[in-house]
């Protein structure tokens, strides 16, 4: 038997909702498809237009159940070394959203390169220090 099983949603924290959806919205490209507060936090739900049924959810690891107060520094450290999550992104023209990124003022990890497994992609930091990993497409 075979699966029907696609992917949801990812996860993605957050620190400062404003910077994220500004960098998400409008430097990506990315809709806004759901944006929830609750007890002083913001969970962004966001994806690309035309993929309604991916989604990604940026949410404040403060509000993971079960985490304690020496988790949540050594999340918040991880998250500014950029170490803590990533995500491998994909666009057709990869020096067009570099150079629209960069003009942006996010943080550059990485130039557009050729990679030796194959693979030209850049790497940036979303505004939570979240690597994020732009490959080309062809």
């Amino acid at each position: 038997m075979i699966m029907d099983i696609t992917i949801h949603s990812s996860f993605l924290p957050h620190l400062d909702p404003d910077a994220s959806l500004a960098f998400y919205r409008d430097i990506l490209g990315f809709e806004v498809r759901n944006d929830v507060g609750y007890n002083g936090m913001r969970w962004l739900t966001i994806g690309p237009p035309d993929q309604p049924g991916t989604s990604i959810v940026l949410f404040p690891p403060a509000a993971s159940p079960g985490v304690t107060d020496d988790e949540k520094r050594i999340i918040s450290e991880m998250m500014a070394k950029g170490t803590y999550a990533i995500m491998l992104l994909a666009t057709k023209d990869l020096d067009a959203a570099f150079e629209r990124i960069q003009a942006s003022g996010a943080e550059i990890v990485e130039e557009p390169t050729m990679q030796p497994y194959g693979v030209r992609d850049c790497a940036v930091r979303d505004p939570a220090g979240n690597l994020l990993r732009l490959q080309e497409r062809s």
